[in-house]
């Protein structure tokens, strides 16, 4: 199983580096086509899109890596007993907030399916297609957040934790700027 989320989170972020290079080449084409008296104005529509779904499918994987920002200034100045247990209420928290996040960007993607509701843009498509990566990722990140529950709530340091340590041992401190 983990081997299995492991590799979840790396294609997530893996579908969400993609969404950022999607981006890259439709500016760069709008920008030579429009040198060509070329109109580019639903290429708009496709970078809006491809925005939440870089930043919605990379959400699990920087999760897991340590790269979303934390406060720990408290974790750092407790015991490690108290720390987990904050640790854990953090986590529970989160998953319980996330877990809220993914049903209702779930429902809103299926509710835009039911009705047939399209894009308002020049792109005049099923809205539930680039809402898929709002819903998508919100189960994700709930995915990944419940796995650091589990891991702390088995005695196991948080991923996310082991992962800024792994990097601040190999002095690289650029995710703490």
């Amino acid at each position: 199983m983990r081997r299995f989320l492991d590799r979840l989170y790396l294609a997530s972020g893996a579908v969400g580096a993609a969404f950022i290079a999607l981006i890259c080449i439709v500016m760069i084409a709008q920008s030579i086509l429009r040198e060509f008296g070329v109109r580019t104005g639903a290429a708009n529509d496709v970078v809006a899109w491809s925005c939440a779904a870089a930043s919605f499918f990379a959400m699990a994987h920087a999760f897991k890596h340590g790269d979303f920002v934390r406060v720990t200034l408290l974790l750092e100045a407790v015991p490690a007993r108290i720390r987990r247990v904050l640790e854990i209420t953090s986590l529970a928290i989160a998953s319980v907030s996330v877990g809220y996040l993914a049903f209702w960007a779930n429902k809103f993607t299926y509710d835009s399916w039911q009705f047939d509701e399209k894009a308002q843009g020049l792109l005049a498509i099923p809205i539930w297609i680039p809402q898929m990566s709002f819903a998508l990722g919100s189960i994700l990140l709930l995915v990944a957040v419940v796995d650091e529950l589990i891991i702390v709530l088995r005695g196991g340091r948080p991923s996310f934790v082991v992962a800024v340590e792994e990097r601040h041992a190999k002095g690289d401190f650029s995710s703490d700027v």
